[in-house]
């Protein structure tokens, strides 16, 4: 399982009805995420660009990509950006793969 961040911005109309009738809106989100066999782990609202941000754990990219689709085809978020996470540990593992590698890299010569 990875860590995903997901973040959106609530449309008008559906920040006038939190504003008519204010909910918690963990619930919900936490559902999306367990029916893709995900797990919600943290739902903020935010101030600034996007309204929200969630930390979810998810099965893989394409489960997290079906929690995105989900969210933008409802109608009441618009904006939704979906962030893959590293672990301390697997960043780790990716600058050793990097450093690995790096020799394979022609860097630019210019003229």
């Amino acid at each position: 399982m990875g860590f995903y961040m997901i973040q959106g911005c609530y449309t008008q109309p559906a920040m006038k009805n939190l504003v008519a009738r204010p909910e918690n809106r963990t619930k919900a989100g936490g559902a999306l995420i367990k029916a893709l066999g995900g797990k919600m782990h943290q739902y903020f609202m935010s101030f600034g660009e996007y309204d929200f941000l969630a930390i979810v754990e998810m099965p893989d990219d394409q489960a997290a990509a079906a929690a995105s689709m989900a969210l933008g085809s409802a109608g009441h978020l618009s904006g939704v950006k979906t962030t893959k996470l590293m672990t301390g540990t697997e960043a780790v593992a990716a600058m050793t793969a990097a450093g690995a590698a790096a020799a394979a890299l022609a860097v630019p010569k210019g003229k």
